[in-house]
């Protein structure tokens, strides 16, 4: 039977593809705060800003690539069933092999209707304009889950982490919560590695390799594979 590895994933492993986030800029991500495109008020009082911030960011993704960290999460499928959980709301992991992908914080290449979350949209790397509307009428938003706004993802997160034999976690400073506290979810016993070139916060029983995502990641693999 497989062992079940489950991966946490946070803004490191994409900083290596050139994508940078507001915890690499002290709560600035390319320059603007997180309360001025990042959370519901935000968007009534702003719309066009927080539209071209976006719009921005998809073009961004659209010529990052893949790194070896996400190709080796990838490769790893050969071997093991793995779930990977990220933070981050690129679609490089997908690019890089893997299957099975749940994105706590939204995902860049899809939008929503601002009416009902229920309603989402895959628009891969184009634009959401002003006057874009969904079915019913409504302005269509990033499929991102601003600050304040619940994680609908987390609990199905949980139960992923639950059933884990491995959990590994790379290129989060894990304090950010409520994703941070799915650590906590996993049995006693399994085996948890912590790869971020910081100093990880939470998990005392935790392996550290404090290297960067991809170095990290091929010194965790060729030791569990060869185990």
């Amino acid at each position: 039977m497989q062992r079940h590895i489950v991966v946490l994933t946070g803004a490191g492993i994409s900083a290596e593809s050139g994508l940078s986030t507001f915890r690499d800029n002290g709560g600035l991500w390319e320059q603007h705060s997180v309360y001025d495109v990042a959370t519901p008020e935000a968007f009534a009082r702003n719309q066009e800003l927080v539209l071209r911030f976006y719009n921005e960011r998809r073009q961004q993704l659209a010529s990052a690539q893949p790194n070896r960290a996400h190709q080796l999460l990838g490769e790893l499928e050969q071997h093991h069933r793995v779930t990977i959980i990220t933070q981050n709301v690129d679609d490089l992991h997908e690019r890089g092999g893997s299957s099975h992908v749940v994105h706590l914080h939204g995902e860049l290449t899809k939008a929503r209707s601002s009416a009902n979350p229920e309603l989402v949209y895959d628009i891969g790397y184009g634009d959401i304009n002003q006057g874009d509307q969904c079915e019913l009428g409504q302005q269509l938003r990033p499929h991102i889950v601003w600050f304040g706004e619940e994680v609908p993802m987390l609990e199905a997160a949980a139960d992923l982490v639950r059933t884990a034999d491995d959990l590994l976690i790379v290129g989060t400073s894990l304090q950010v919560y409520p994703a941070a506290g799915l650590v906590h979810e996993v049995d006693i016993g399994v085996p948890i590695t912590v790869i971020d070139p910081g100093e990880p916060a939470g998990v005392s029983r935790a392996r550290v390799i404090q290297k960067g995502a991809s170095e990290g990641i091929a010194e965790w693999a060729a030791n569990y594979l060869a185990r």
